[in-house]
């Protein structure tokens, strides 16, 4: 735990169990949220895999970064989580996201 305080600059337990608290509901919540998408859309698990996940898939990744951010904002860690989003997608290669 030493470990990932010092990479995430946090400074106590509180702090460290907020910020995995907010990652657990963030995903949670998004793979909840993708459901009723995927049927809006009507893509159903019959027309098969290859086409009902990756579609799943495309759906949460918007809908996880969005939550993320809304989600550490809630519990007092916006800054925290925005520089983690931003972070991240730099590393996706969107190179348009400044620092």
């Amino acid at each position: 735990m030493k470990k990932l305080k010092k990479r995430w600059n946090i400074q106590s337990n509180g702090q460290l169990f907020i910020v995995f608290l907010v990652f657990a509901i963030t995903g949670s919540s998004a793979a909840k949220l993708a459901a009723p998408l995927t049927e809006f859309f009507e893509i159903k698990k019959v027309m098969g895999w290859y086409i009902y996940w990756p579609f799943r898939i495309l759906i949460i990744f918007p809908i996880y970064q969005l939550l993320l951010v809304f989600y550490g904002w809630v519990y007092g860690e916006f800054r925290f989580f925005w520089k983690f989003e931003k972070k991240m997608l730099r590393g996706m290669g969107l190179r348009f996201i400044k620092k």
